[in-house]
């Protein structure tokens, strides 16, 4: 199933119930179905699943935040003039965070009236919950800083490294925290000790990770092939090397998606490729083997079964995996 959007598709995911939704750049919000939202009076920046599994929560450049389900969309916050450049929510929780400059905001879904509102030194780039959702990270220039998301006076946990972070994700036993850089490089931290964690040597800038197989692998883009790091044990990562799943010397993997608890992941080629494959045996099966603009979003149901894409010229669709 192939759809041919007018705009960037700044996010492709899965809801609870397995139907594919797009988020774009002209401000809709596109289902499966063939609904369409008119979520923002501009362009979508950031886009991540409700709390209740049921539609987006997306962010504008119109300063809005807004959910979007297949029965029409609802408000949930508005900052005119601001850019929402980073959105995320916790199922567990039930909250929404999302990113405005230098500030952080939480709002609970099931309590219109909650807001938060942390304050950085530096503009936040990505925020991402822990695996319980109590508390909430923000990347932002120096490291990542760290909040209890219900509490309204207290001082973040920052965790520190010199340069621009700009990317997240918890390991799912909420040990660890991974950030993407500026630069060709992913950093992280053990959370309880400020343990770093170095992990250079990709061609390209890392724009897409998540943890797979029950947090025992990370998988990032960022190279000719998905890079697999090992994260068993205490120490995670540390001593021990990654692995290289599909390398293609020409193309770069660009997006990268997962089974939360198996082994099957895709990824998206800035060359248009998309491509699947169970991590036990490595062998490659083709999604999308036609060429085109680089992939912008990629997503994999939980199950492992049905992978959806977008790319940069507003091509997208939704395959099942063999």
């Amino acid at each position: 199933m192939t759809f041919q959007y007018d705009a960037y598709v700044t996010a492709a995911l899965f809801q609870k119930a397995g139907a594919a939704v797009f988020a774009l750049g002209d401000g809709t919000v596109r289902f499966e179905n063939g609904e369409v939202i008119e979520a923002h009076d501009g362009a979508i920046l950031s886009a991540c699943l409700h709390p209740s599994g049921e539609g987006l929560v997306t962010g504008g450049d119109d300063g809005r935040v807004v959910w979007s389900r297949v029965s029409g969309a609802q408000e949930i916050a508005r900052l005119p003039g601001r850019w929402i450049d980073a959105v995320a929510a916790s199922p567990e929780a039930k909250l929404i965070a999302f990113a405005a400059g230098k500030e952080l905001h939480v709002r609970d879904s099931a309590d219109p009236a909650f807001q938060r509102v942390f304050l950085h030194e530096k503009s936040v780039a990505e925020i991402a919950f822990d695996p319980k959702g109590r508390r909430v990270a923000a990347a932002t220039y120096g490291g990542a800083w760290l909040w209890y998301a219900k509490i309204a006076e207290q001082k973040p946990y920052v965790l520190k490294w010199a340069g621009s972070h700009v990317g997240l994700a918890f390991s799912p036993d909420g040990k660890f925290l991974m950030s993407s850089m500026q630069e060709n490089t992913l950093h992280g931290w053990r959370v309880a000790d400020d343990k770093n964690l170095q992990m250079g040597g990709y061609p390209v800038k890392v724009k897409s990770m998540t943890f797979v197989a029950k947090g025992q692998l990370l998988v990032t883009s960022g190279a000719n092939g998905l890079v697999a790091w090992p994260f068993v044990g205490a120490t995670g990562p540390m001593g021990k090397q990654a692995a290289e799943v599909g390398f293609d010397e020409s193309a770069m993997v660009v997006r990268v998606a997962g089974m939360p608890n198996g082994q099957w992941v895709c990824a998206g080629l800035d060359d248009g490729r998309v491509w699947a494959c169970d991590l036990a045996g490595q062998k490659i099966v083709p999604l999308k083997a036609e060429k085109g603009a680089a992939i912008s979003a990629l997503a994999m149901t939980a199950d492992g079964k049905r992978v959806a894409w977008g790319d940069e010229d507003g091509a997208a669709g939704v395959a099942e995996v063999a």
